[in-house]
């Protein structure tokens, strides 16, 4: 460390200042389709030390130039050695850009849906900047997500709700979790201590399947009737799931009390509601609903897209949110 600072040598800048002449390097050899020769990239790359009739600056761009190389080749970067023609005496170095590229990525049918739901779950939630990210790298590989006719057949999923994140962490950690849970027609929520198993979507509808400590046995919950935060506790594996469990037909069976609503929409702004409704005549959408605050959130995002027609308690319930905004 002392002698560093008797120096003066700042060992990050040379860290630092190593990477941009590499990729600098990388850079001018894939935009050439001639070799070049050391003595050419040395003068368009400033890092490199300058001629100055020396022999000791000589030795110190060779040196330099053969760690670049040997380093290049190390990472996998295919450098590529020859002459432009007969009549060159030195060899030069160039890099093929179909050497250089990444081979393409392609999906199967399956792998597509799957990439499609995921981009459509998370769009709203907080992973929303990461799946963005992800499709666009995607994209930038050759990948042509938008196009695949599969994308229209998936149905809208909503990752907006603030405990979805919280209960696939835990479902993932094998942690249980507490949470108040408000029943349908129940006066007060009740609290409930679960060991979650999995997170499905069900009709548009996000649940949490798990063993109910508190009751004794399985059961399953929907996201939207939890009060407040999911509360993770206790230690990761503290539990084994069943591995005969069917969580869909826990949460298919269960009762259906959705209520439906029609909607009168007009221009681009209400795509989310297009994509959940039943059915679309003239203008004027059926939509099925068991939460009113996930379809009233929803018709106040789509401003002056979207009116309610009924049932009243709706309009009610977006006129409260849009006040809100205001």
């Amino acid at each position: 460390m002392e002698s560093r600072r008797r120096t003066g040598i700042n060992f990050e800048d040379m860290s630092q200042r190593r990477a941009e002449r590499l990729v600098n390097l990388v850079i001018l050899l894939l935009s050439t389709r001639q070799y070049l020769t050391a003595e050419r990239i040395r003068s368009a790359i400033d890092d490199y030390a300058r001629p100055d009739g020396t022999e000791k600056t000589e030795e110190a761009f060779k040196r330099m130039f053969e760690r670049d190389k040997a380093e290049l080749r190390d990472l996998g970067v295919p450098l590529e050695t020859g002459t432009n023609s007969i009549f060159d005496s030195e060899d030069g170095y160039r890099i093929k850009p179909a050497d250089y590229e990444l081979p393409p990525i392609e999906f199967d049918a399956a792998e597509a849906a799957a990439v499609g739901i995921a981009a459509r779950t998370w769009q709203s939630a907080t992973l929303g900047a990461a799946a963005n990210s992800a499709l666009v790298k995607l994209r930038a590989a050759g990948v042509d997500l938008s196009s695949s006719d599969t994308f229209n057949l998936i149905p809208y999923l909503d990752g907006a709700d603030q405990n979805l994140q919280e209960l696939l962490d835990a479902v993932r950690d094998r942690k249980a979790v507490r949470f108040d849970y408000q029943k349908a027609h129940a006066a007060e929520p009740e609290q409930r201590t679960l060991e979650p198993w999995g997170v499905l979507s069900w009709r548009r509808r996000w649940y949490v399947v798990g063993f109910d400590r508190g009751r004794g046995e399985p059961r399953s919950f929907r996201l939207s009737r939890v009060v407040g935060k999911v509360k993770p506790f206790g230690t990761p594996d503290a539990y084994e799931r069943p591995v005969d469990v069917d969580m869909l037909e826990m949460v298919s069976g269960g009762p259906d009390d959705s209520r439906t609503a029609r909607i009168e929409v007009t221009g681009p702004g209400a795509g989310q509601l297009r994509r959940a409704a039943e059915s679309n005549e003239d203008g004027v959408l059926t939509v099925s609903y068991s939460d009113l605050n996930w379809l009233a959130r929803i018709v106040a995002s789509a401003g002056t897209s979207a009116r309610v027609i009924e049932p009243p308690e709706l309009v009610d319930a977006v006129k409260t949110r849009l006040v809100g905004v205001v």
